[in-house]
């Protein structure tokens, strides 16, 4: 065991100390930092660690469930969701997890990204979005902002960026929230506030990768791209008592999106239920 962690720790009772640590996450990484979030809103809501399925795609954030000591599946690239989805039908009464990352759940996972939020499943997809591809070796991602540079884009990215929790909303989540790396108090509360809610829930979380979005943009080290973050966060509250000039540029955390819709393994289970049902009635 690591002369850091002791057994009285939080963390020693959710992390796999003795099986695959160090991870592979570069110093002052944003990534564990979620995942202690993670852990200590699992920790406070008293889920039992058997009851808990993470499931993972490719990518720098899809390596975190290797380190929890959950049921844990480490799928293919951008199929995180799909096969979620899976386990979520087979398991209703599971509580189950989506980690993924700009690259992985929004580009090639993209459709499963947007179908899952329409068919509103008991999934709460937990994105960390640092802007870039940062373990295949910083490509462009859908978040890359335009003009901001990225290995595949050396000389600024043509491409339009969009809004993560905009368009879960746009396509039928039930709740949506946000929050950086800086803030992790909120970022506690909102991923136990997403756990907790009935249907496919997002949240994103937004991190640093210094490694390669920081150092091609000039951005700084992980200290000054987190104090950044700190400077553009702005709390939906507050954004709507203030005039549009105050909140242009500025990153609206909180619960951005909740609403109360029938979930999707409800749905299905009436169905099944209806079909039973009409049997024993033919065959009384």
């Amino acid at each position: 065991m690591p002369a850091t962690v002791q057994p009285s720790d939080v963390a020693y009772n959710y992390l796999r100390v003795k099986k695959n640590f160090p991870n592979v996450w570069c110093a002052g990484c944003g990534i564990g930092t979620v995942m202690g979030s993670i852990i200590r809103a699992i920790d406070k809501l008293g889920y039992s660690k058997n009851d808990i399925a993470l499931v993972s795609g490719i990518g720098c954030s899809s390596r975190l469930p290797v380190y929890c000591d959950f049921n844990t599946l480490h799928t293919t690239h951008g199929r995180a969701i799909a096969f979620a989805t899976g386990v979520k039908l087979a398991k209703p009464h599971m509580k189950v997890i989506v980690i993924t990352g700009d690259g992985d759940g929004l580009a090639i996972g993209g459709n499963h990204f947007i179908h899952a939020c329409r068919r509103n499943i008991d999934i709460t997809t937990i994105l960390i979005n640092n802007h870039i591809y940062g373990m295949t070796g910083g490509q462009c991602s859908p978040t890359t902002a335009h003009d901001k540079k990225a290995t595949t884009a050396p000389y600024g990215n043509l491409e339009n960026t969009f809004d993560v929790a905009q368009l879960a909303q746009a396509a039928g989540a039930s709740f949506v929230s946000r929050s950086t790396v800086y803030h992790v108090q909120q970022m506690d509360k909102l991923i136990g506030l997403a756990l907790e809610k009935k249907g496919f829930s997002l949240f994103e979380a937004i991190s640093n990768c210094h490694t390669y979005y920081g150092r091609l943009n000039k951005e700084g080290d992980a200290v000054s791209m987190i104090q950044d973050m700190k400077k553009i966060a702005l709390p939906i509250k507050a954004a709507k008592v203030l005039p549009p000039e105050k909140t242009k540029g500025k990153l609206l955390t909180g619960v951005l999106w909740d609403v109360e819709k029938p979930e999707f393994c409800s749905e299905y289970q009436k169905l099944i239920d209806n079909f039973k049902d009409e049997r024993e009635k033919n065959n009384a």
